[in-house]
């Protein structure tokens, strides 16, 4: 399957799987066990139909004993809200970056280090491995059962209005959005950048009125942001890969039915896997449509990046936040930072 906009349209495979369980609304009804999913990821995102599928998957395998109601586009409240509603047991399950636990437990965050992953390979061999498992395994003492396989969001490539960024030279004192996750706000400041924490919602206005001239983030997320109605150039820097967590509150899932429990792991497992080839497929298309768009890609050589933000500490830094075991298992996949 190729996903382009004209071969493949998310929105309507999600709207046709909800439509699908709005039809048999006397299994939602009797259902034993009814639950709630909530993720920031669009409806029409591979994170959010995928999910909505297992949902399906689920409550037939369940013979309509698991019902699980996803609400995508933080339908549920924002990303700290919705996890703060899964600490309380109010919320059963969601999904989101591990940047986004850091405050809760900091290693949870270490795929998000600079230039850690060559590649996709790199990334699942880490996240389905012995990374993950270790960060799963922090996540569990904090009451936060991750489940095995992690979602992919994207590496994050930067875009700019004025120039492409082929050095960190181009980068000194460049005024870029970044999110608010202080790992990558140092990480811009150690390549010279001026970064500044600008909430997404409010992302294409400040492009547009130059408060920033630039942006990181993946293509996927560009394209349906559509900002490359703001943005002259993408320089695939790759800088950083960033993947959701699928949790929820360890004591609630652990009071789950065993079988129950198997049936919800086996499909969120299942849809993740679907959701990385979907992703894959995607950005193999999406860097074609972005410059039929009007983009101008550049292909920037990524050790003098390394190099600065080694010569500046980064990784020192990163090191001290993330503790010598998980550093030690980040490196067995990176290789020495």
């Amino acid at each position: 399957m190729k996903f382009t906009r004209r071969q493949f349209n998310f929105a309507a495979m999600a709207a046709a799987i909800m439509a699908a369980s709005a039809m048999n609304p006397a299994a939602a009804q009797t259902a034993e066990f009814s639950f709630r999913y909530g993720t920031a990821f669009p409806a029409d995102h591979p994170g959010a139909v995928r999910m909505v599928e297992a949902a399906e998957a689920i409550k037939k395998e369940s013979k309509g004993r698991i019902d699980i109601k996803v609400f995508p586009q933080s339908q549920l409240g924002s990303e700290p809200d919705m996890i703060s509603q899964v600490r309380s047991g109010a919320l059963q399950f969601m999904s989101t970056a591990g940047t986004n636990l850091q405050t809760m437990v900091p290693v949870a965050g270490i795929n998000g280090v600079a230039f850690a992953f060559k590649d996709y390979n790199t990334v699942w061999a880490a996240m389905d491995g012995e990374l993950g498992g270790y960060v799963r395994s922090q996540l569990l003492k904090a009451n936060l059962y991750a489940f095995d396989k992690v979602l992919d969001n994207g590496y994050r490539n930067i875009t700019t209005a004025t120039k492409p960024i082929n050095t960190p030279a181009d980068l000194s004192n460049f005024k870029i959005r970044v999110p608010g996750i202080p790992l990558w706000i140092s990480m811009f400041k150690a390549l010279g950048a001026a970064p500044t924490s600008i909430n997404f919602g409010e992302l294409y206005s400040a492009l547009q009125t130059k408060i920033v001239d630039g942006q990181e983030n993946p293509l996927a997320l560009i394209q349906s942001a559509k900002l490359y109605e703001v943005q002259k150039y993408v320089s695939m820097t790759g800088h950083t890969w960033d993947g959701h967590y699928i949790f929820t509150n360890a004591k609630f899932f652990q009071g789950l039915p065993k079988d129950v429990q198997e049936i919800i792991s086996r499909n969120f497992a299942a849809a993740a896997i679907k959701e990385r080839k979907d992703i894959a497929d995607l950005n193999s298309h999406l860097e074609g449509e972005l410059k039929k768009l009007g983009l101008n890609f550049n292909y920037p050589d990524k050790k003098p990046f390394v190099d600065t933000l080694r010569a500046n500490g980064f990784y020192k830094d990163a090191k001290e936040k993330f503790g010598p075991e998980g550093w030690a298992k980040l490196e067995k996949y990176s290789g020495p930072l």
